[in-house]
């Protein structure tokens, strides 16, 4: 069984997940469900597994793109298929939200007479379905004390209040009413009621907000009950009319007031037993690990990004503005990495970069920029919410907030690399609380292989365009190298004298206790990947580990007597070049090798995985 919802930027989210963590169902969407034949699988991280029942909480018309809304994003193609074939249970079946119409309401009394012998309890809102010729004419004489509404929820339509129209928009109106009757529906004006409700705005915090409450009933064997409380929601403004969750609204708390001891009735086990312990999470969906892959990889990126730019940054200040050799070098790097935008062919760069450099920082529009990392950070975390911290929730969102406080001025170059700084001061808290504050399980190894390969492949082409670009030949180049990789302070620990060819290159590439080294990245990638080929039966290191051989094939002696400010043959740095690209090219392969294996399932369903 599983809770089918449209996802966390939903306004009920949080409704789905809590019922979800209560019935003890997988809460999904529609991108986790893929239906093979006339079945329903759920996409888990160790393969297919068959959905017997969903729980619907997603509109219909967004359930099945195949058949009903074609551009929907949030269903899973060939649902209806199976829900006709008999092959899945779906509670709220597909076409249950008729009764959600406003149009029933108008035939409430008469329902009621026929079905229970009697007249409805408590009167139902006075309403007329247009579609009936009677009821057109009153709503047509009437208009100016009516409200209308569509009569399906599948229409796009707001309410309209007939006393607000006026001229052409009243006839205009009253056309479109009389063109298609049946699809509105006119209620009587309700004034609501208003309620105090808490505002940090107003001087003593409470402002009047109209209010409603609706009520709940549930069957049982002695018939409908009307449940204690309700849902209690008010209006953004002391004028709105519409009560919607959709249009801003809020919720507030209702309370009931009894007599008597309140039941402690509970679907949930009232005690664990030892037969009860779990030390390992349950099967994972495809999407929820994919989601932490791709956190991993965007944390990565945007560390990698703030690096570059304050690299460059900081030259562009040491210049004093001007068009240095290493601020060109830099931004040169920066464009390889895709930090900055290509040139146009008529564009270079020229004295006063730093504009380019604060654009790539704050334009979240910029696709490589920082701004735009940070975005996608956002939207992975958003995800997968519920395996955060609080902390770690609280670090992102200071992130976030630091970014937006930022747009709305126009910061100096001083003001930059302070956020710059703080940016990497956050992206550090984020390694250390998935390092200390998440559980060791499939998620967290995707995660931490989403951050490997985005560092691995990030440090090989860096080091590898370093190589061969012309403009990195110049005094001081080797040393914004090891602050970009963050390692100039051990640089200095080891070597007393300023940086040469062969030793950073050492440092960077090939040693392997340097965790901002390309080879510290691959063993410790490999070790995730030879555990993963034990527990899933899978082979994925094999394109890796051959590209890492041959990198630590290549002869160091070779770069012995490079001068690399002044030396005329550069075989030897293109062919180191050629092994990083090799060795990055290879971690791309891997990464696409899990999503087709992990994520989209691609051949699953000849494979055992699947439940029966």
């Amino acid at each position: 069984m599983v809770l089918l919802t449209p996802g966390p930027y939903n306004e009920t989210y949080f409704e789905h997940a809590y019922l979800a963590r209560y019935l003890g169902f997988p809460l999904v969407e529609g991108q986790d469900l893929t239906v093979r034949g006339d079945t329903v699988y759920l996409k888990t991280l160790r393969g297919l597994k068959r959905v017997h029942v969903i729980l619907r909480r997603q509109d219909d018309a967004y359930c099945d793109p195949l058949e009903l809304r074609g551009e929907s994003a949030l269903g899973i193609p060939g649902l209806l298929n199976v829900a006709r074939a008999g092959r899945v249970v779906i509670a709220n079946a597909l076409g249950s939200g008729l009764l959600a119409s406003g149009a029933l309401m108008g035939f409430l009394p008469a329902i009621c007479r026929h079905l229970l012998g009697e007249e409805l309890a408590m009167p139902s809102v006075a309403t007329w379905w247009c579609g009936e010729k009677p009821a057109l004419d009153y709503v047509k004489e009437n208009f100016d004390d009516l409200v209308i509404k569509p009569a399906y929820p599948t229409q796009n339509m707001e309410p309209v209040f007939g006393n607000e129209l006026k001229g052409e928009a009243r006839a205009e109106m009253l056309r479109r009413i009389e063109a298609r009757p049946h699809a509105y529906v006119a209620q009587e004006m309700v004034n609501l009621s208003q309620a105090p409700t808490w505002s940090r705005a107003h001087e003593r915090r409470l402002l009047a907000r109209p209010v409603g409450l609706r009520a709940y009933a549930v069957t049982t064997p002695d018939g409908y009950s009307v449940m204690p409380g309700g849902l209690a929601r008010v209006t953004t403004g002391a004028s709105t009319r519409i009560i919607s969750m959709q249009r801003g609204g809020a919720s507030k708390d209702t309370w009931v007031l009894t007599n008597g001891p309140v039941s402690q009735f509970s679907l949930l086990k009232p005690s664990v037993t030892v037969r009860d312990l779990v030390r390992a999470g349950a099967n994972l969906t495809s999407r929820v690990v994919e989601n932490l892959f791709w956190l991993g990889r965007y944390s990565e990126r945007f560390d990698d990004s703030a690096r570059m730019l304050r690299v460059a940054l900081s030259r562009v200040v040491v210049g004093g503005g001007q068009k240095t050799n290493l601020v060109v070098a830099a931004m040169e790097l920066a464009r390889r990495l895709g930090v900055l935008p290509e040139l146009g062919e008529d564009n270079e760069v020229k004295e006063g970069s730093e504009h380019e450099l604060l654009e790539a920082i704050y334009d979240p529009e910029q696709p490589g920029s920082l701004a735009r990392n940070i975005r996608s950070v956002m939207w992975s975390a958003t995800h997968v919410r519920e395996r955060l911290s609080l902390d770690h929730w609280h670090s992102l969102s200071r992130l976030q907030r630091d970014q937006q406080a930022a747009l709305k001025v126009h910061p100096t170059l001083t003001e930059a690399i302070a956020f710059l700084d703080r940016v990497l001061g956050v992206s550090s808290s984020l390694t250390g609380f998935a390092m200390d504050n998440m559980t060791r399980d499939d998620g967290w190894r995707f995660l931490m292989i989403g951050r490997r390969l985005e560092r691995l492949s990030f440090l090989a082409m860096t080091v590898a365009h370093f190589l061969r670009m012309p403009s990195t030949r110049s005094p001081g180049s080797l040393e914004w190298l090891l602050e970009l990789s963050d390692s100039i302070i051990t640089y200095r620990s080891r070597y007393s004298r300023q940086p040469e060819l062969l030793p950073v290159v050492d440092l960077l590439v090939f040693d392997d206790s340097n965790p901002h080294g390309v080879v510290f990245q691959a063993c410790v990638l490999g070790r995730y990947l030879e555990r993963m080929s034990r527990e899933f039966d899978a082979d994925f290191e094999g394109d890796l580990s051959g590209a890492l051989d041959r990198l630590l094939a290549f002869d160091l002696k070779r770069l012995e007597h490079v001068q690399f400010d002044d030396c005329l043959d550069y075989s030897h740095c293109e062919a180191l070049a050629d092994l990083l690209q090799g060795l990055d090219t290879a971690a791309n392969k891997l990464s696409e090798s899990l999503g087709m294996r992990y994520f989209t399932h691609v051949g699953d369903v000849s494979r055992q995985t699947m439940a029966v």
